[in-house]
């Protein structure tokens, strides 16, 4: 009975109803769709980050980080990469040597980072040979053959089939080099990524360095799903106590901080809207109470306890809420799964995004939890809003009230 009359005492006066509801369809409306936004590129920036660049899980010797020595070097990866991989959940290992060096042609020079890798086992941790925009991921087994990023070959005035020097140091020490021939050229959304960092065979920077045939300063590991990443870790780490093993986390946080951001502004961002849509409701549900001090009274007069029109005043403010507020989230999905379809060119801003590893293109997504968080704060908002109107009418005296004109 009480549901009833509140939602007629609703539509009493359908325009200032309307306002409310509209205000809360729109707040939610671009509420949800910022947050959805904001979750679709912070989730793009990291799944990127992961996939081309640290992969999941990687493994050093203890002091490969502290330690500008190229004898840091992990031992039998081969073995070790065959004992991974049967672990369960592993779906790819690759061992690389890493090393900084230097990059010449014949226009400039700059410092990189060399990746000395098995092309076969690097096509199972990263996505990189995908991104490959000339030329190939080594499909020809030539001696001295590299693959550069787009950016890096625009720095060095390069092109495929062009020959760069490397310059970097062996393992004794010495100063050593050689000169290699371009025969790919990767692009990925992070252009500070492509200019630094190159790929070439693993035997070849093995004979440039005189480093172990069987050895790695790093090997990287793949899983299949990322809910099995630290069982995974603490699996490796069990098996050899000895070498260092981190997550993406750990090697990267900054991509998981990106994840912490983007839940952070979502909820922070809505709580905003819904806190100034409730001093609406306050506002509206309060002029309606002092427009009905009369009918109120005759209610109370009549028999009507307290509790029943406190609870009748809560729920013309939580339907309020309820409509607009609902109606909003609808609203902000349909405009999701819209443009999921193409995503968000934000290509006017495209090189200074891409210089910090950010896609142009932004498809916005949603999960059912946040959904089902910010329903529940509507109704919430609703609740809170309507607890003083609800007191103000509560202390209305029967008698007094009905002698109001």
């Amino acid at each position: 009975m009480i549901l009833k009359i509140a939602w007629r005492n609703i539509w009493r006066n359908p325009t200032r109803s309307m306002v409310v509801i509209t205000a809360m369809f729109v707040g939610m409306l671009f509420g949800l769709f910022s947050s959805t936004f904001m979750t679709g590129w912070m989730q793009q920036r990291l799944n990127d980050g992961i996939e081309t660049e640290t992969s999941h899980i990687q493994m050093h010797h203890p002091q490969f980080k502290n330690a500008d020595d190229q004898n840091t070097y992990i031992n039998q990866v081969g073995q070790k990469r065959q004992q991974i991989l049967a672990i369960s959940g592993v779906n790819g290992v690759s061992e690389r040597f890493k090393i900084q060096a230097m990059v010449a042609s014949a226009e400039t020079s700059t410092g990189i980072m060399i990746l000395g890798v098995n092309p076969r086992q690097e096509k199972q941790v990263i996505n990189l040979p995908e991104k490959i925009v000339a030329g190939d991921w080594f499909k020809s087994k030539k001696r001295n053959s590299i693959v550069i990023g787009q950016k890096l070959a625009e720095k060095l005035k390069v092109r495929l089939r062009s020959k760069i020097v490397l310059r970097l140091q062996d393992a004794d020490g010495n100063i050593t080099g050689g000169a290699f021939r371009v025969i790919g050229i990767f692009k990925t959304i992070n252009t500070s990524f492509d200019e630094a960092n190159v790929w070439v065979q693993k035997n070849d920077l093995q004979k440039l360095t005189l480093l172990p045939a069987d050895a790695a300063h790093e090997i990287v590991v793949h899983v299949e799903n990322q809910e099995m990443l630290i069982q995974t870790v603490n699996e490796i780490s069990t098996l050899y106590p000895d070498v260092l093993t981190e997550s993406w986390q750990d090697v990267s946080p900054e991509l998981g901080y990106l994840t912490e951001v983007g839940n952070t502004y979502q909820y922070f961002l809505v709580i905003i809207i819904l806190l100034a849509l409730g001093f609406g409701i306050v506002n509206t549900m309060l002029m309606v109470v002092l427009e009905r001090v009369r009918e109120l009274g005759m209610l109370m007069a009549v028999g009507m306890n307290k509790r029943r029109i406190f609870a009748m005043i809560v729920l013309e403010s939580i339907m309020l809420s309820i409509v607009g507020g609902f109606s909003g989230i609808l609203g902000g999905i349909g405009l999701t799964e819209y443009l999921q379809i193409d995503g968000i060119d934000l290509s006017l801003w495209g090189e200074g995004l891409t210089e910090w590893g950010f896609a142009p293109i932004v498809f916005p997504i949603y999960d059912v939890p946040m959904i089902i968080t910010i329903a529940a704060l509507v109704i919430i908002t609703g609740i809170i809003a309507s607890l003083y109107p609800a007191y103000k009418g509560l202390k209305l005296n029967p008698s007094e009230a009905i002698r109001v004109i």
